[in-house]
């Protein structure tokens, strides 16, 4: 049996058709669906049961299992980079993680979470996953903060050869249709492009850059579950890892593969930047993957453009169907 908390969300959900791909259909599913469409994720899947998260947490000492846990996947969390109610997250992705982190060390069950490259901050000191470089860095939004506060609390506690942290960065694909205002440019610009024919990006306001010349390190959600479910198979490869492509692209590489999987010419407006955001925006961001290729873990990345033409033309164009 496997415990995936975050079951139903854009990541979660995915791994899960990994696991059903794989004959993994005893799994326990974590999470709050409330109102949005989140629900659609699950739809088709397999799964032996579903517990509301606080439920989940609040009565964890009690909870049974109906049979041995092989892993608990956590990838739940609070997930909006804009969020600023810091006790919220805190508690969602700092506290939650803890108490399932000793639970989890408690009954000897394989650990594997969720943490992000908003923990890397401006990038000042680099994006290597080392635990030493882990212990310098600068979030500059809350919600990085609460990743980095549990991946220093893993390595304070020297645990890190205990668990598997996943350092995800600008990841994207179907099933993140429910996240708003934190779903990938790509579903956004998709919508965009259906309605005026045009993208908007932000203005860059770093002399280095020129506007859509800021660079993220995309990286397609079949990669990112095919990395996971491969720590999963190879137990003993323990840690915390980038999961990036280690290939830094443009957002204006990204809008123009957009609208090359739509057949159109491209046509980009760039626009201001919103006041709140300004000082907490990342120019570039880079996995460093030399400590992934020094595990032997050799997966090959699709290419932006490529996974991109995978999104459009067998999802958003397909009405915007779930893995």
């Amino acid at each position: 049996m496997i415990i995936l908390t975050g079951g139903a969300g854009f990541i979660g959900s995915c791994f899960l058709s990994k696991l059903n791909e794989n004959g993994e259909n005893d799994v326990i599913i974590i999470d709050n669906l409330g109102e949005d469409n989140k629900w659609k994720n699950l739809s088709g899947k397999s799964f032996f049961d579903y517990i509301a998260k606080d439920e989940f947490i609040e009565n964890l000492n009690k909870f049974k299992p109906h049979k041995k846990i092989k892993a608990i996947f956590h990838i739940g969390a609070c997930s909006c980079t804009t969020e600023t109610d810091a006790s919220y997250l805190i508690k969602n992705n700092y506290e939650y993680s803890k108490k399932l982190l000793i639970w989890a060390l408690e009954n000897n069950i394989p650990f594997y979470y969720a943490s992000s490259a908003a923990t890397y901050g401006d990038g000042r000191s680099g994006y290597s996953d080392s635990d030493e470089n882990t212990l310098a860095l600068l979030p500059l939004n809350m919600y990085g903060y609460s990743k980095h506060l549990f991946d220093l609390w893993v390595i304070k506690n020297k645990l890190s050869d205990k668990i598997v942290g996943f350092k995800y960065f600008n990841v994207f694909g179907p099933n993140e249709y429910h996240k708003g205002d934190m779903r990938s440019l790509v579903v956004k610009a998709y919508q965009q492009i259906k309605k005026d024919g045009k993208i908007k990006l932000f203005k860059s306001y770093n002399p280095a850059y020129k506007d859509g010349e800021q660079k993220r390190d995309f990286i397609y959600i079949k990669d990112v579950v095919e990395l996971m479910y491969y720590f999963y198979s190879k137990t003993t490869v323990k840690g915390i890892y980038n999961v990036g492509t280690g290939k830094a692209r443009t957002w204006n590489d990204l809008a123009k593969a957009i609208f090359s999987a739509l057949g159109i010419s491209p046509d980009i407006e760039y626009i201001e930047m919103p006041e709140a955001i300004k000082d907490k925006y990342q120019y570039f961001t880079q996995a460093d993957t030399s400590k992934l290729r020094s595990s032997n873990i050799n997966i090959a990345f699709t290419s932006l453009e490529n996974s991109v033409a995978d999104y459009v033309g067998n999802y958003l164009e397909k009405g915007f169907s779930c893995i």
